[in-house]
């Protein structure tokens, strides 16, 4: 393996949710990083599936469908099962949108007709983007309970469509550090760490402020940050500092090649 484009000997810490975590280990150790898990996220369901149900129960009237989470997807498919629908039998007949790769290749796993991906993966280039006048048009967009943007609702409200936002999912902060990562931090052993939303910036400091109290940026301080995304970087300038590197594109390999950049 090249050294010039891999990552070999680095030490890095991934922050992601527990279900997603995999996929990342399997991208960074295939450039010869060792990683490190930090899981800073845990979905589950809403406090309430009656929203969620009752749009459901009225898909038909919808133009357009926004997926910007794998999560909405997943959770969306298994209550459509339920009313014994599918989001592959749903699309035929109502268009849907996908921001972002892993979005877009969950709903073709389920054979879900995708009828528009933004050129990047970020909320601003879809409603850039948009391939059809907005006015007049309704959407329904399943999102994240607590902590999320609205941003795309309250843009295609201010272009005159009507917008249903709904709670599919709800991201929660885990209560602890698994031992090696925890070790490492305290060794000040790690040379990068990744972030993959604003949530995983977030949550990372509170673990951090958990475990290591009011000297918890003294372990991350010379630790390089890896962002891969704008609103991202905006948390973490927010919440720790400025990164490094961001990510382009805005996808797990874009984090993989900023990593690389980064030496």
């Amino acid at each position: 393996m090249s050294q010039e484009f891999s990552l070999s000997g680095k030490k890095i810490i991934i922050t992601r949710s527990q279900d997603q975590l995999s996929d990342s280990h399997i991208l960074f150790e295939n450039k010869g990083a060792d990683v490190y898990d930090l899981p800073s996220l845990i979905i589950g369901p809403p406090n309430d599936w009656t929203p969620v149900d009752d749009t459901l129960g009225e898909i038909d009237r919808f133009d357009w469908i926004i997926f910007s989470s794998a999560n909405g997807v997943r959770n969306i498919e298994d209550r459509l099962n339920q009313l014994d629908l599918s989001l592959s039998e749903v699309s035929k007949r109502i268009k849907i949108a996908a921001v972002g790769r892993k979005t877009a290749n969950l709903l073709n796993l389920i054979e879900a007709n995708i009828s528009f991906v933004p050129p990047q993966f970020v909320a601003e280039s879809l409603i850039q983007h948009f391939p059809e006048m907005i006015q007049g048009l309704k959407f329904f967009i399943p999102r994240v309970q607590s902590g999320g943007r609205s941003l795309l609702a309250e843009a295609f409200r201010s272009k005159g469509s009507e917008v249903v936002e709904v709670a599919a999912y709800e991201s929660c902060c885990p209560d602890h550090i698994p031992k090696k990562t925890l070790h490492a931090l305290k060794k000040k052993n790690i040379d990068i760490i990744t972030f993959t939303s604003g949530k995983t910036v977030i949550n990372t400091k509170t673990l951090l402020k958990k475990y290591f109290g009011d000297n918890w940026y003294e372990l991350v301080k010379d630790i390089k940050i890896v962002s891969i995304g704008p609103q991202t970087s905006l948390s973490c300038l927010k919440n720790i500092r400025k990164p490094d590197k961001e990510a382009e594109p805005y996808d797990l390999d874009g984090l993989v090649k900023a990593c690389i950049e980064i030496y």
